[in-house]
């Protein structure tokens, strides 16, 4: 489910996480509600959208600086999750992008 506060029209950042799961999942739930609960805490936190079809998933939080996402990256409990990402995972690619334009549509 997605959760996007309004979004600028542009100048900040999408950290893309795109991943195929394996099938050892002990522990994954817990720490996937546990690190998503923390992130949405982080200053510099906007948003994230999220889209699951069987086991792959295609993740894109939003952040206003750099900075913040480093400072995510960097974070003990974070660290501990991307610890077990060779369990969890078959395949994942981890992406940070610049954001020059956002415009967004609902009707």
């Amino acid at each position: 489910m997605p959760f996007i506060k309004p979004l600028p029209e542009g100048g900040f950042y999408a950290v893309i996480f795109s991943n195929t799961k394996s099938n050892d999942l002990e522990g994954y739930a817990e720490m996937d509600e546990k690190t998503l609960d923390l992130a949405q805490k982080q200053p510099g936190f906007l948003g994230y959208e999220s889209l699951t079809k069987e086991k792959e998933t295609i993740f894109i939080s939003y952040w206003e600086i750099k900075e913040a996402i480093n400072n995510w990256r960097n974070n003990s409990v974070h660290q501990m999750a991307k610890a077990n990402a060779l369990k969890w995972y078959k395949r994942y690619l981890s992406q940070i992008c610049f954001v020059e334009r956002s415009i967004l549509f609902e009707n």
